[in-house]
């Protein structure tokens, strides 16, 4: 690995802080690693849960990196929607050595080029938007193809960037961070994916997704009628 390995987390306003606050803190550890977070100005953004994230590089000043990463939350669309940031995240992706995503953060890598007939993950909810942007959906938690390492949803993306950590550091690396993070998951319920959700649950949290896979769904269209 070269002494510095830039990393550049792009944020956008409604994102989901999960998203990027745990891959954060696994790839900041990562030995030579420079992780920035960006914005399209620069400027504070707030997430979808309320928590604001301030001192922001602003991504028309970042000239390249070696991996280019994207997540998901609630203002997803708008973000895919704004054609400054859009262009930003096509410009850094086609010059990074790796892409990579949590969540819908696919939709955004996707719908900026970098994923086009490749293998990706994506939230379980919104996995059936992904051919839309000419991807190919895989349900895996962590999902690798050429340069682009992609996966589920939120709570994935430490998975993902330790995935990332070991192959950009080695194993070793990446179970050093593990460890030191005390990363053994355990959760109470098994309903953390529909395969093994019960049915009543997995309905309720469809009702949830419901409006925002619609209303993502139609700026995809747009964004493929306008190439």
């Amino acid at each position: 690995m070269a002494e510095s390995f830039r990393i550049i987390c792009v944020l956008y306003p409604r994102i989901t802080q999960l998203d990027f606050t745990g891959p954060f803190e696994v790839l900041a550890r990562m030995p030579g690693a420079e992780v920035v977070l960006a914005s399209k100005d620069g400027a504070s953004i707030t997430s979808d849960s309320g928590m604001t994230f301030a001192n922001l590089a602003t991504l028309a000043d970042i000239d390249r990196c070696d991996l280019l990463m994207t997540f998901g939350g609630q203002g997803l669309t708008a973000a895919m929607l704004d054609v400054e940031l859009m262009a930003h995240v096509r410009r850094l992706g086609e010059g990074a050595d790796y892409v990579a995503s949590v969540c819908t953060g696919s939709l955004m890598l996707a719908a900026a080029g970098l994923l086009e007939g490749k293998r990706a993950g994506c939230h379980w909810a919104y996995l059936e938007l992904l051919p839309l942007l000419g991807v190919t959906p895989d349900p895996a938690r962590i999902v690798r193809d050429g340069n682009a390492i992609t996966g589920g949803g939120v709570t994935a993306g430490i998975d993902i960037a330790l995935a990332i950590v070991a192959e950009i550091a080695g194993e070793a690396a990446a179970q050093v961070i593990q460890l030191s993070l005390e990363y053994a998951p355990a959760p109470p319920f098994k309903s953390g994916h529909p395969s093994s959700a019960a049915p009543e649950v997995l309905e309720r949290t469809r009702e949830i997704f419901a409006k925002l896979v619609e209303e993502r769904r139609e700026a995809i269209q747009k964004i493929v009628g306008e190439f």
